[in-house]
């Protein structure tokens, strides 16, 4: 099974220090873009301002079309989705483990995001590559197991959200 390409639409805007998104474009297993005109038409781009939810089913077109995480902060989040148009997708409720971010429900670094997403769509082993490079990373997969597990076997978008209720 081939990866499926990832991508990060990345404005720059956080500590370049705990940049998640900078360390995976470092070991090449994201392209990090300065434009939305630089991300393949009909990527995946993965958004917690949309009712749309993330599930297996989305798997045909993450394969052909990539993955895409916005990388900016919190902060200007809501500005910035709000300008951008696309395939949007949100994740489902998870817990981020980022130092930054931990204990956090929905709050996720680019990195957990995009690991996320590849876990639900039955990518597993590229979503612990990827957050291998992290000193915390692997906490992710412990902290969310039961959740990630639940989304990964669901059939449909709607067995997502059931599924998503009982762990919020």
């Amino acid at each position: 099974m081939d990866e499926i390409k990832l991508y990060v639409l990345h404005l720059n805007q956080d500590d370049p220090k705990k940049c998640t998104a900078k360390k995976l474009g470092r070991f090449n297993y994201v392209k990090l873009a300065l434009q939305i005109s630089h991300i393949p038409k009909g990527s995946i781009i993965l958004s917690p301002y949309t009712t749309r939810v993330l599930s297996p089913p989305d798997r045909r077109t993450a394969e052909r079309q990539g993955i895409t995480a916005v990388d900016c902060s919190w902060k200007n989040a809501r500005e910035v989705f709000y300008r951008l148009r696309g395939n949007f997708r949100r994740l489902p409720y998870l817990v981020a483990v980022n130092p930054t971010n931990w204990g956090h429900p929905y709050q996720l670094s680019s990195a957990e995001a995009l690991a996320a997403a590849l876990y639900i769509l039955g990518y597993k082993e590229q979503a612990q590559k990827i957050m291998n490079i992290f000193k915390w990373g692997p906490n992710f997969f412990i902290m969310n197991r039961e959740p990630l597990e639940a989304y990964a076997n669901s059939s449909s978008w709607k067995e997502v959200l059931d599924v998503e209720r009982e762990f919020m």
